[in-house]
């Protein structure tokens, strides 16, 4: 067998083989004879009929099974021979396959290619120029938190003496049944919570539920539009029954210090309070300030060290992240056999793109890691555990045991491994403090600014009068 190597791109390789007439003879009389054992040949009792007529018969059957013994030996054989690691199955090519013989009279020529990882450059990332960016935090912040744990904790005190209101809560024991189906399976909803306004709550139970009293019945009717959420309803006619059983409205706790110090978590007053969410505030902005520096410090690396990624490990990773993608919407309720096309097909460009980066990312990281000395320990690995267990409040020998049961401690080294790599990284680059810059708001502008602005419309020129 002769063998010739040939790059046809970084990630592409193909060997052109040339198989010779005696391995072929020796396949062909070897799988004939086969052949002969069995076959049944009209005018021959089984396993009887000549050679020569079970090759005639058979040929192509024959032949089919000669390449298919031959070939794919020769090739691992050849890939072998050349050192080579394919990420993909080999594409082969023969050449004059139609008139192709495989007696051994002739030998046998063909081509495969297929994708290997290519030889990284030794990587350009030290000395690298970052920006730390954070987010100052405003006091509006701080009191938005404070209103949303006093939302959670707002109590619904009964109303007596007047009809419901815009922003008050009928509850009520609700039926309805279909336009198109009013001797079908009714709609029940005992102790529905309805807040009088609430963007979320369809329009048509707000305007039919402002103005009742406990213990009244209402009759009316929604018409759901098509786009509605819950497919069962969307573009449907609904005539409901409603019985009220209590009016109330939402009371939160009065803000004060005493209020502070109920919450149990060891507030002094409501200024402790304010000051200590400031600070936990403070420290989140921190945090996402160090993340997007680590961030920005894999884009830059991807930016100085460009190279081609094989097609194989994009696709790989594109399909990754598609499947979650597709996950994630299907637990928000989302049928994707309604998904547009067109949104697909965005989505997949989207994740190819994605794709390609963080396997870019990925072999720069471990190309990286190998000339730092990047190793993950026992102690680290511990730590890590530790946190889970802190996390899901478990101890760290069922986390342990848990990811050891689903192979998920590789997983955490490996993550833990790329962390180290990263902060290598921003360790060696030039990092300097910067002003907060919102980034999409500035995209946003930017965006604007490129639109191709009107012209004005140019001023016909005065008649002149004759």
């Amino acid at each position: 067998m002769k063998s010739e190597l040939k790059e046809t791109s970084p990630t592409q390789r193909e060997i052109h083989l040339t198989i010779d007439g005696e391995t072929l003879k020796e396949a062909y009389g070897r799988i004939s004879k086969r052949y002969a054992s069995r076959a049944r040949v009209d005018g021959f009792r089984p396993g009887y009929a000549p050679l020569d007529v079970v090759r005639i018969k058979f040929k192509e059957e024959i032949k089919g099974d000669v390449l298919q013994d031959v070939i794919p030996s020769k090739v691992e054989e050849a890939i072998r021979e050349h050192d080579l690691q394919p990420l993909t199955e080999p594409h082969l090519h023969l050449e004059n396959q139609e008139t192709v013989k495989v007696n051994g009279s002739e030998p046998l020529s063909l081509h495969v290619h297929f994708e290997v990882m290519p030889a990284l450059p030794e990587p350009s990332y030290e000395g690298i120029e970052l920006v730390r960016r954070v987010k100052p935090v405003e006091d509006g912040e701080v009191e938005d938190l404070i209103n949303e744990r006093l939302q959670r904790e707002a109590a619904l005190v009964p109303i007596e003496g007047r009809a419901s209101e815009m922003g008050d809560t009928v509850i009520a024991d609700l039926e309805g049944k279909f336009e198109d189906q009013p001797d079908g399976e009714p709609i029940v909803a005992n102790d529905l919570e309805v807040t009088l306004g609430d963007e979320v709550i369809e329009q048509s139970f707000t305007d039919n539920l402002v103005g009742v009293k406990e213990d009244e019945e209402k009759e009316f009717t929604v018409v759901y539009p098509a786009e509605f959420t819950s497919e069962a309803l969307a573009g449907k006619t609904v005539h409901y029954k409603a019985k009220v059983k209590s009016v109330g409205k939402q009371e939160v706790p009065e803000l004060n210090d005493e209020w502070a110090k109920s919450l149990d978590e060891g507030y002094e007053s409501l200024k402790d309070l304010r000051t200590r969410l400031k600070a936990d505030l403070v420290k989140l902005a921190e945090a996402d300030a160090d993340a997007r520096v680590r961030n920005n410090a894999i884009a830059k690396v991807i930016e100085q060290n460009p190279f081609e990624v094989p097609n194989a490990l994009i696709e790989n990773q594109t399909r990754r992240l598609l499947n979650d993608f597709a996950r994630d919407m299907q637990q928000r309720g989302v049928d994707l056999e309604k998904v547009e096309k067109q949104f697909i097909e965005m989505a997949y460009h989207n994740m190819r793109q994605q794709g390609e980066r963080d396997v870019k990312a990925a072999m720069l990281l471990d190309e990286i890691a190998k000339r730092e000395n990047v190793a993950v320990s026992d102690e680290d690995l511990n730590d890590e555990l530790q946190k889970m267990a802190d996390y899901y409040q478990a101890s760290v020998d069922d986390i342990r045991k848990s990811l050891e049961t689903q192979g998920g401690l590789d997983n955490i080294s490996g993550n833990l491994k790329t962390r180290k790599t990263i902060e290598a990284v921003v360790a060696k680059a030039k990092v300097t403090d910067g002003a907060w810059v919102d980034e999409k708001a500035a995209a946003e502008v930017a965006a604007q600014e490129e639109k191709p602005k009107k012209k004005p419309a140019k001023k016909k020129a005065a008649k002149k009068e004759g």
